[in-house]
């Protein structure tokens, strides 16, 4: 799923055999974004009087109470994951991830599940037995996202989705008059998968926004969402259901109450959560994503400076929602215009990206892991070995460190360009230049190599 709020692209599963190795993979095949536009039947949001935008975290903000165990980190399974590749394999990736146990989410439908209901009365389960059995074994804290819904219930036919299904329908949102048929197959989803606590609902307001420039049909998400909450309630009291799970876009420019030198957040984004949060019937936490860059794919004022966009959007968050859990679905900071950064660089700005969401009080986190049967830049694990490479061990490490319940400590470093988080026990250090750096820290000296992320005991 690339970056952009609104302007993701998806991925259909198509079962895939490669016969040298006997491996069942699901393929990830591109499809374009496709909604109905139901933009303009919104109800107007009174707007609150702007208020002046969150500063960059220049003090540590307490998460909200939440579990003191809670993993805060984690990541999504997408097309492929290690169930879709062979037993052993699946094994070596679920061992390697049960030594730092952490969140865990798939959706119900896509990101390598297959239709759940292909008719009223059908089911269709294997896809999200095989990666609930992936989580379980590997330890993981299991999150399910409600989303998406099968094609009888947005105007296609029953059976199976075409191929064709995929790749036009996939975002497509349920028709109202089926609203209660998605909040049904969401509360057989949450009774079927018991040992799963927490449902997000539904997935960057796909189907209920269309044009960005535009407000987004917030009250038929609303709609939707009590309806989905409503049911799950009924069927399991103790499941935690979050929503809206709305991307936070932003341009470089625009009439917006929340702004900053990494730009200025799409105002209806803004209007879309608040009615949400005014409308809803419930929650748990609240659910949001977004890209570090504009939807122009600008890194204001640069690639680490654009950071400091997750930090302001989860301080307004917490202000607006009277210090609810945020949740960040996804986030991206990587660029979009083909340009490939040297992993140094792209560890970097993903460690520091994580620094804004830990110092900001973000409770929850969740890498969009684009895992691939060749390997990517960003995965994971090796697709050969099953090994953690250097982005599964940053997770990882974040899980072990810096969980909710950790007590943050301000730390500071005589060089600017490099940036500290800390604990009573331990520091972490990442260099957001391109030169090697010498610095004092917490009383000691240090010299990092460009781009260097390194971890001490103190």
């Amino acid at each position: 799923m690339s970056s952009g709020s609104g302007g993701s692209t998806w991925r259909r599963p198509v079962r895939a055999i490669a016969s040298a190795a006997g491996v069942v993979a699901l393929a990830l095949v591109a499809a374009s974004c496709s909604s109905g536009d139901t933009a303009d039947q919104a109800d107007p949001v009174v707007r609150q009087p702007a208020a002046a935008s969150p500063a960059p975290a220049t003090t540590i903000q307490k998460a909200p109470p939440v579990d003191p165990a809670w993993p805060r980190w984690g990541f999504t399974h997408t097309g492929v994951s290690a169930n879709n590749v062979t037993e052993q394999f699946e094994q070596v990736v679920a061992g390697a991830l049960a030594r730092t146990p952490m969140l865990q989410n798939q959706h119900i439908m896509g990101f390598g599940a297959l239709n759940p209901q292909p008719r009223p009365q059908e089911y269709f389960w294997e896809d999200l037995d095989s990666r609930t059995n992936l989580m379980r074994k590997s330890g993981g804290t299991q999150v399910i996202t409600l989303c998406c819904a099968p094609d009888w219930m947005k105007g296609g036919p029953e059976g199976p989705t075409s191929d064709a299904g995929w790749a036009e329908h996939l975002e497509d949102a349920p028709y109202p008059k089926h609203f209660d048929d998605f909040a049904k197959l969401s509360a057989t989803v949450a009774t079927k998968y018991r040992d799963v606590k927490y449902f997000m609902v539904w997935n960057e307001f796909k189907g209920f926004w269309k044009d960005h420039s535009k407000p987004a049909d917030f009250k038929g998400y609303t709609t939707l969402y009590n309806k989905v909450y409503d049911a799950v309630k009924a069927a399991r009291p103790d499941a935690q259901v979050g929503g809206p799970y709305l991307g936070f876009d932003s341009n470089r420019t625009g009439k917006s109450e929340l702004r900053g030198p990494w730009g200025v957040v799409n105002q209806n984004a803004l209007d879309a959560f608040e009615y949400w949060f005014k409308n809803k019937k419930g929650a748990d936490f609240v659910v949001v994503d977004g890209a570090s860059l504009t939807d122009a794919h600008e890194m204001l004022p640069d690639a680490f400076g654009a950071l400091g966009k997750f930090g302001a959007v989860t301080t307004w968050l917490r202000e607006r929602t009277g210090d609810m859990p945020v949740w960040w679905a996804e986030w991206y900071f990587v660029p979009e215009d083909k340009t490939t950064w040297p992993e140094p660089m792209r560890l970097a700005v993903q460690a520091a990206s994580m620094i804004e969401f830990a110092e900001s009080g973000a409770a929850t986190a969740l890498y969009w892991n684009p895992q691939s049967v060749k390997g990517c830049q960003g995965c994971m694990w090796d697709p050969k070995t099953g090994a953690m490479l250097p982005t599964g061990k940053l997770v990882s490490d974040f899980t072990t460190w810096f969980p909710a319940g950790a007590e943050l400590e301000k730390v500071t470093s005589s060089a600017p360009g490099i940036r500290v988080l800390a604990q009573p026990k331990k520091l972490l250090m990442v260099n957001t230049t391109k030169a090697e750096t010498t610095t004092t820290v917490d009383g000691r000296e240090f010299t990092l190599r460009p781009y260097e992320i390194r971890w001490s005991d103190r």
